[in-house]
């Protein structure tokens, strides 16, 4: 701090009684760094766009998450344009009602290298079947093996 700053912050500790504010705040409002989504704005659309192939969830609560780790979404911000840190990305997450899970595997198989595609090949098709106003239905299925 300059010398100057520390001066004048005597003073005013010096000739104040209560150092709030009118009203009731020690700082100003309007002090401090702004929102990101105020900077920012196209920001929002595009994390949403980016998590919304790989949000998973019970339908049925409110609970949601992403498969994708706070890096690496905001490797993909900061590459389509809108730098921002992973911490923020995560804080951002958290606005919008995701919550941070783990991802856990209990038991390791081959992974299918079109995966991915496949996943996104169906949210394209439930998106279709919404817009439409069918009804879609979720099936979890699991490999069958022989005893």
């Amino acid at each position: 701090m300059s010398r100057v700053t520390i001066t004048r912050g005597l003073s005013d500790l010096r000739g104040r009684t209560d150092l709030r504010g009118a009203a009731g705040r020690v700082r100003n409002p309007g002090g401090g760094r702004k929102k990101i989504a105020d900077v920012n704005p196209g920001m929002s659309r595009r994390l949403k766009d980016i998590v919304e192939e790989t949000t998973a969830g019970d339908p049925m609560s409110p609970l949601k998450w992403t498969a994708k780790s706070t890096r690496t979404i905001a490797g993909e911000l900061t590459r389509l344009g809108h730098p921002i840190s992973s911490v923020t990305v995560g804080r951002c997450l958290d606005e919008m009602g995701y919550t941070l899970q783990a991802n856990v595997k209990s038991r390791e198989g081959s992974r299918n290298p079109n995966r991915d595609a496949q996943f996104r090949y169906l949210n394209r098709q439930v998106k279709g079947f919404r817009r439409a106003g069918d009804p879609v239905i979720s099936v979890d299925t699991k490999k069958k093996e022989l005893v």
